[in-house]
């Protein structure tokens, strides 16, 4: 171990080979945080039900795990990190929580139940950390809307991405529209299913994820659709799969109702595949320039935008070479050093 400050951090969602969002920036920022820094004295925190999975993966040398729940975790840390807007209820002497989204709070994307626990959850952790990582500035606008959070105590620090070394050009592709997230309400896929229903013979929807909340909804929908036959739902696909749909998809459309970032637009564009997102919440601040923002209430703006992407060979290609600059710009390492330097500032007070 080194000899530098003792720092915990909840590495509870990094486990897995398949991780979903919140799980891709634990890793990222726990072994990020390790390498860059020797000197720091790391403990790796997990939940009960995760520690023992734990144990058959190998931490850096700079690294000890250790237990965590409400009420036990590492007391000597000088400081802790909930990745996940969630704190234990033990007080340590410096901390600081992520912030990936309130969309539990602002609507109705989930139970009562889950939301309940969720806002009880988010308030705990908003009122004790001394200070808080948003990933988007739209996040850190409701974190200070939604629990009171005074501006002062808010960190943006934006997702990054694995850009891969190389990506098939146009003619290596397919005609495939690609959605890669759950299969649920907030991602607003009954809309993105008739806007597909309008776009030239010959394309095809493949809508990549888990079951979430409404899912029954919507595969009633894409069963009920004049081109189911063009509709492909393989469910849950590891990283692997995901990447080689990433490689043959000539379009990605991603027009959600609600996101925290929305990390997918990012890796559509590292994998060289044109972009075409929402107007609203954290997607403009994802996309920039380099998307084709539609209004996703506006089934009429989504098919017009995917007509427009089916159909012109140089708005792909401008869009596939923005999107490449813009992936390429953002890093892992990053975002690693920004947080890195929230963590001085605390340390520093």
């Amino acid at each position: 171990m080194g000899s530098g400050p003792v720092i915990a951090l909840d590495a509870t969602y990094s486990l897995g080979r398949d991780l979903s969002g919140v799980g891709v920036y634990s890793r990222e920022i726990l072994y990020g945080v390790a390498r860059a820094h020797p000197e720091a004295k790391l403990i790796f925190c997990y939940r009960a039900h995760r520690l023992a999975g734990s144990l058959l993966g190998r931490l850096p040398p700079n690294v000890r795990r250790s237990l965590l729940s409400d009420w036990r975790g590492p007391r000597a840390a000088e400081l802790f990190h909930g990745l996940n807007q969630r704190l234990p209820r033990i007080r340590f002497r410096r901390a600081v929580s992520t912030f990936h989204d309130l969309f539990v709070m602002s609507g109705e994307y989930s139970t009562p139940e889950f939301r309940s626990r969720f806002r009880e959850q988010a308030r705990q952790a908003a009122e004790n950390s001394d200070l808080i990582i948003t990933v988007s500035e739209f996040t850190a606008g409701q974190v200070e809307q939604w629990l009171g959070v005074e501006r002062s105590r808010l960190r943006v620090i934006h997702h990054g991405v694995r850009t891969p070394a190389s990506v098939p050009g146009e003619a290596g592709r397919e005609n495939i529209i690609l959605h890669v997230g759950a299969i649920q309400k907030r991602k607003n896929l009954a809309r993105l299913v008739e806007a597909f229903e309008r776009t030239p013979p010959g394309w095809r929807l493949a809508l990549a994820g888990s079951a979430g909340f409404g899912a029954e909804e919507i595969l009633r929908r894409i069963e009920a659709s004049p081109r189911r036959r063009q509709i492909e739902v393989p469910g849950y696909i590891s990283a692997a799969r995901r990447d080689r749909l990433y490689a043959r998809a000539r379009v990605f459309a991603f027009p959600s109702l609600d996101e925290g970032f929305g990390l997918p637009v990012l890796e559509a564009m590292a994998w060289g595949v044109p972009v075409l997102t929402s107007n609203r919440s954290a997607l403009p601040e994802a996309g920039g320039e380099a998307a084709l923002l539609v209004e996703p209430s506006d089934v009429d703006a989504i098919a017009g935008g995917l007509q427009q992407l089916c159909e012109d060979e140089g708005l792909r290609e401008e869009l596939r070479r923005r999107g490449r600059q813009r992936a390429a710009a953002a890093t892992w390492q990053a975002a690693v050093e920004k947080t890195w330097a929230v963590y001085t500032e605390l340390l520093g007070r």
